[in-house]
């Protein structure tokens, strides 16, 4: 008789054992169901990225992927496709999984009220990566980690206004970013400000190419048929310029001369043509921001404080400056 109780039991207080371990609550939680920072094992960071849009996209994907290895961050991927219900969606899972902490780089600003505070509320910290969240409540996340667009756009503005001395009238279309997006909306404002120093610049047309390539062509063609006299493309990121040099390419017209370019973000294709005096001018935005989410990670799950918005630095370049940095440059 005793034989048959004797493994009932153990496998009784197994179990009891088991049960405790899954119904850990509080900010580990988490980690100790997903084999996460609890007992010293891997952090667990569930990472929704917008999508594969651009040359600045895969790169910073790239780089998140390659700094979560390297700190032996376990990391969760998923890509939104540019879709916000498709983000929204891969946080929730990310809860439901109970992962350690939560980063995204949001499709739009508004709207993410609602799943951020289903985070909180499972105590998982959420860091905002390149883009910004438009939200009264600053306590649904912990930090923002990227660039800031407005003054990209200023750049992009200040260096038009200093090229423009003693002209009558330049003539501006704007290849603007995904409607909504933060991005989009501080580059628009930036450049718009910067200009207001130059009566003579006048934006005469201005649509979204959604970041893309073939987007900014579409966009492009439209803007050469409908205005003969452009004289320069603003163009919210490299891969929309990128297009509207097809397009202008294909009207008959040279690139960089005819019609000058300015873009952001600075990717290898980007600066190869800016190398070959297709492009005019780039202000960079930098996609290499891994190394320091994994480091802004570590401080949140450890209880540091961090500060509430962390920007990265970055420069401009000019042709000649394109071709110093070519032959090291990482995107």
């Amino acid at each position: 008789m005793l034989n048959k109780i004797l493994p009932v039991a153990v496998s009784a207080v197994a179990l009891a054992a088991l049960t405790a371990c899954g119904s850990t609550s509080g900010p580990g939680a988490g980690a100790a169901a997903s084999g996460g920072a609890a007992g010293g094992d891997a952090i667990v960071m569930g990472f929704s990225q917008v999508g594969a849009e651009s040359g600045w996209r895969t790169a910073n994907t790239k780089s998140v992927q390659e700094a979560a290895k390297t700190a032996g961050i376990e990391l969760k991927f998923s890509d939104a496709q540019q879709k916000q219900e498709n983000q929204i969606k891969a946080i929730r899972s990310y809860i439901q999984q109970k992962v350690d902490v939560i980063a995204f780089s949001p499709v739009v600003e508004t709207g993410w009220d609602t799943v951020l505070l289903e985070a909180k509320r499972a105590n998982i910290p959420v860091i905002l990566t390149d883009r910004a969240v438009d939200s009264e409540d600053k306590t649904l996340y912990k930090t923002f980690l990227g660039s800031d667009f407005v003054t990209e756009g200023k750049k992009a503005g200040e260096w038009l206004v200093e090229n423009s001395k003693g002209e009558s009238q330049v003539n501006v279309v704007e290849l603007q970013g995904t409607t909504g997006a933060a991005p989009a909306i501080d580059r628009k404002e930036g450049f718009a400000e910067a200009i207001k120093a130059a009566p003579q610049i006048k934006v005469i047309a201005s649509q979204t190419g959604d970041f893309t390539r073939s987007g900014g062509k579409q966009v492009m063609e439209a803007f050469l048929k409908s205005n003969p006299d452009i004289d320069v493309v603003y163009a919210h990121n490299d891969d929309m310029g990128l297009g509207a040099i097809e397009a202008i390419e294909a009207a008959g017209k040279v690139p960089g001369k005819d019609i000058k370019i300015i873009t952001i973000d600075a990717v290898k294709d980007g600066m190869q043509a800016l190398a070959d005096g297709k492009i005019n001018y780039i202000v960079e935005c930098s996609p290499l921001l891994g190394d320091q989410l994994m480091d802004l990670a570590k401080k949140v799950i450890a209880g540091e404080t961090v500060p509430e918005r962390v920007v990265t630095e970055e420069t401009t370049f000019t042709q000649e400056q394109a071709k110093a940095a070519l032959p090291d440059r990482k995107y």
